[in-house]
């Protein structure tokens, strides 16, 4: 089911479908949540509370505001002001990310018939989400929300509040500042 399906059915009946919008929507919360502050235990907080205060609002909502509700941008939103939220109540900068890609883990049997392959294409994720995690936050949640959640421009732009130009030039400055930050080995183990 699509998120416009899925919003005419919540707009019928919210208790009846809020468990099929967790289901549709509950990995990514988790990995934007999870790349945005670089710990899982935060991450799951953070995706448990972004879900029940989703079903909040929506009890408040009047079906036709449901109806033309955009899913995925609009919990993007409440997951990264719930992760904004978290880094200002604790003072402290995010930590660096265990893996950028999870959706591009290798299968089990990758794994076992290249033990050392999967280590280093683990290894070089691992590089590669640290080096995320260091971004600043105006670069790293734009570059977040395109290259691993998917999301256009203008949901984007909708999420962050921010125009699309000024998007694109952060997304475009964000991935310049990945590749700078890339040591020219690790450049050329990723695209080999």
């Amino acid at each position: 089911m699509d998120d416009t399906q899925l919003a005419h059915r919540l707009s019928r009946d919210l208790d009846g479908t809020f468990e099929s919008l967790v289901h549709a929507h509950v990995d990514r919360c988790h990995a934007i949540a999870h790349r945005m502050t670089g710990n899982p235990h935060d991450a799951e907080e953070i995706t448990q509370d972004a879900l029940v205060r989703a079903y909040r609002a929506l009890a408040t909502y009047d079906p036709e505001r449901i109806r033309d509700l955009r899913i995925r941008p609009w919990l993007a939103t409440i997951v990264l002001n719930l992760c904004r939220n978290r880094a200002r109540s604790r003072h402290v900068p995010t930590t660096p990310l265990d893996a950028l890609v999870e959706a591009g883990r290798e299968p089990m049997a990758d794994a076992a018939s290249d033990p050392a392959g999967a280590a280093m294409r683990t290894a070089d994720r691992e590089r590669l989400a640290a080096r995320l995690a260091a971004l600043p936050e105006r670069y790293r949640a734009p570059v977040v929300l395109r290259h691993v959640d998917d999301l256009s421009y203008a949901e984007i732009a909708a999420v962050l509040g921010r125009p699309e130009g000024t998007l694109k030039a952060q997304v475009h400055r964000g991935l310049a500042l990945l590749r700078a930050a890339m040591a020219p080995t690790d450049l050329e183990e990723l695209t080999a």
